[in-house]
């Protein structure tokens, strides 16, 4: 079991609300290229109701923040591609390192 420094915990809980703002942000750019492409309104209504049910149970979106699944969950979000392993510097390399052994499984 992988444990997560409490430098580490700290700073994750200060880039996660980064992280996902920035994540909402290209998803909210996708939606505007949705409904300003050719086609019915009604069409990219309920295309647009299907994408956001699904997107908001994204981890960039929704993420339930646990001490314990930390290192879990940013190996998941880099996996998602809502961050990269650029994000993670300033990170300890310990975290860093057990990320890639996670993504590598």
């Amino acid at each position: 079991m992988v444990v997560i420094s409490k430098s580490d915990w700290k700073l994750f809980r200060e880039k996660l609300p980064d992280w996902q703002e920035r994540y909402m942000e290209d998803l909210t750019k996708k939606y505007i290229e949705l409904l300003s492409s050719p086609g019915n309104a009604s069409d990219h209504f309920w295309e647009l109701e299907k994408r956001m049910k699904k997107d908001k149970r994204h981890p960039g979106v929704l993420l339930e923040m646990n001490k314990s699944d930390a290192i879990w969950d940013i190996a998941m979000l880099v996996g998602e591609n809502v961050i990269t392993m650029d994000d993670l510097e300033g990170f300890s390399q310990d975290l860093f390192d057990a990320v890639k052994m996670i993504l590598s499984r």
